[in-house]
């Protein structure tokens, strides 16, 4: 087996229960903490560093790309992106340095991706990364662009006003225009496809992104990514599971919400049950087609320890 196809598989093994995990943690009194009642934040919390501007310092810092794999078992979790038809359109939200992007153009050499993220850094490294991999035709087929989709909406040039409510959100309200002329600095490029936009995506991927929202926010922030999906289209999801290893290494005072926490440098993460994952898609429009945990032991290779991780995979297809 090739390293890479070992990489993949180790990311489809079930090499835990679940229920075992929690049961382990719920008797552990030394994780209690994560099980308590959140009342409200501290002072210091509420004055913490702007987490757009949080994430943009931590890609600067992580600009290498060292600190980001690429994804090699997206295609293998999600099928669908290979076997979709020419000129599949797929959003990827909080692209990064083109870790998720690059498994996908390079699974399927008729797909169009568009990407965005929330900082500048991070999209020109991504930009970067995809070129020199050398996949086929990829100068027309990966489009980045800035976008912070939680707080302003996604740009009218993806689906314009109209078109969303083709697509079935008559309800929807106006997101922020874009100029004429447009860039990757500025958020986007000229499109030809349509007069007005692009028309809508057969895909939108939320891969480990919509944990770095604000509890509170996710609700609109689903609801924008089921505004741009054409009817019958999917949105695929993963992102981090309740009680993985990493939300059992903050500490007290890094909680800032009921499994919610806030890292050192003002970067957030919250922690999925399938109830809640199940609850916002729902409100969201959506229908549930799979979901589950994804529990996988791995261990460091620096000190050999053993770690449990817990990761959300699921499904969700907009109506038709």
């Amino acid at each position: 087996m090739s390293a890479s196809a070992a990489e993949a598989s180790e990311y489809h093994s079930k090499d835990f229960n679940w229920d075992t995990l929690r049961q382990e943690i719920e008797n552990d009194p030394s994780l209690n903490y994560h099980l308590l009642p959140f009342v409200s934040p501290q002072p210091e919390q509420q004055l913490s560093k702007d987490p757009i501007k949080a994430w943009q310092s931590f890609h600067i810092q992580h600009s290498s790309g060292k600190f980001f794999k690429e994804r090699r078992y997206l295609l293998k979790e999600f099928p669908e992106l290979v076997s979709c038809g020419d000129g599949c359109k797929v959003l990827e939200v909080g692209c990064g340095n083109g870790s998720t992007a690059l498994p996908i153009l390079r699974g399927n050499e008729k797909i169009i991706l568009y990407a965005c993220d929330c900082s500048n850094e991070t999209l020109q490294r991504a930009k970067e990364f995809v070129a020199a991999s050398n996949v086929a035709s990829v100068e027309n087929r990966f489009w980045p662009f800035y976008c912070d989709f939680a707080a302003t909406g996604f740009p009218k040039w993806l689906a314009c006003s109209n078109c969303r409510e083709n697509l079935g959100q008559k309800d929807q309200i106006c997101v922020s225009d874009v100029g004429e002329e447009r860039t990757l600095e500025t958020g986007s490029w000229s499109m030809e496809e349509r007069s007005c936009c692009v028309g809508g995506v057969d895909f939108v991927t939320l891969i480990f992104t919509l944990s770095a929202v604000p509890l509170q926010i996710m609700p609109k922030a689903l609801r924008e990514c089921f505004s741009v999906l054409k009817p019958g289209g999917m949105l695929l999801f993963r992102d981090y599971g309740l009680y993985d290893m990493t939300m059992l290494r903050f500490e007290p005072d890094q909680r800032v919400g009921f499994r919610e926490y806030m890292r050192s440098d003002g970067t957030r993460s919250y922690f999925f049950c399938l109830d809640t994952v199940k609850s916002l898609f729902n409100c969201a429009g959506f229908i549930e087609l799979e979901i589950e945990y994804c529990c996988v032991k791995s261990v460091n290779r620096r000190n050999g320890k053993s770690m449990q991780r817990v990761w959300v995979h699921g499904k969700f297809q907009k109506p038709t």
